[in-house]
């Protein structure tokens, strides 16, 4: 937004200061991830840049990071676990919370803050503290070390990002919609997916994507519910440089960053997608 014409000295020094401020702490925010873009490029088994990358020498870059991440039986198979278990959970969590986000936008539900308290609970309590309590309730149940439970695990923290973009969907959401379709002779189940579903169907993908971000990105349930055969990309990057320091690791984190915001990305253009649907400008 431009200066008003209007606006005298002290506003304008305002408006310039408050915007280096933004772009300074955005700076100090984004730096060390962006650090990690161009080492993942290094052409030598170092953290650090060498001379030749300082000097921009083309033969100090490489792509030998990216084969090994593409080539490695181990990376492979943390990628393929990652996808089965963001697959499922993500399923899981966006059919979860849809379900619970519309019985709280039901007026006549009783104690919906401590409901909705309770539901998104998973993003407020240390995760140690949770991956503990999963651990030992899994185990109980005998699907600790297992896909099984690691999907239920990353469920359980994918679901509150379902509940909330959902619940902020429906806030807005006309219910006489409902009450029409069922004058018109429709079954609530008719009038969930023909009218219900496709106007909170924005909600929903942005929830699910956030699940699915939280999936790739958790290391610490997975450390605690994880066996060997059940290694997530995260947990093998977690392991990687605790016995084995490699450049790989850099090269994944690029990959990783890439794909948030490509995630986010998304997340952004079904939000805006939304407003218009909703007729907000």
């Amino acid at each position: 937004m431009a200066i008003p014409t209007y606006a005298g000295p002290l506003e304008r020094a305002w408006y310039y200061i408050f915007r280096i401020f933004c772009v300074a702490v955005f700076i100090f925010l984004i730096a060390p991830i962006l650090v990690i873009v161009p080492l993942s490029f290094n052409a030598e088994p170092y953290f650090s840049f060498t001379q030749g990358m300082l000097t921009l020498d083309p033969g100090a870059y490489s792509l030998r990071w990216y084969e090994e991440f593409l080539t490695s039986d181990r990376w492979l198979d943390s990628i393929k676990n990652s996808v089965i278990i963001a697959f499922f959970s993500t399923i899981l969590s966006a059919a979860l919370g849809t379900l619970a986000a519309l019985g709280l936008s039901r007026s006549e539900l009783p104690f919906k803050g401590v409901i909705m308290g309770l539901l998104i609970s998973p993003m407020i309590v240390p995760l140690i503290i949770a991956a503990a309590g999963m651990f030992f309730f899994y185990s109980s149940l005998g699907i600790s070390q297992s896909y099984v439970g690691l999907i239920l695990a990353h469920t359980a923290l994918g679901t509150p990002f379902v509940v909330i973009t959902v619940t902020a969907t429906l806030s807005n959401f006309d219910h006489t919609l409902i009450k029409a379709g069922a004058s018109l002779g429709a079954t609530p189940t008719y009038t969930f997916f023909k009218v219900t579903m496709p106007l909170i169907m924005t909600g929903v993908i942005s929830g699910a994507l956030f699940a699915m971000m939280t999936s790739f990105d958790e290391v610490i349930v997975a450390i605690f519910i994880a066996g060997v055969e059940q290694r997530t990309i995260p947990l093998q990057m977690w392991s990687g440089i605790r016995e084995q320091i490699s450049p790989t690791i850099l090269a994944v984190a690029t990959i990783l960053i890439t794909f948030s915001v490509i995630m986010l990305t998304t997340v952004e253009i079904l939000r805006r997608r939304s407003d218009r649907i909703r007729g907000i400008s």
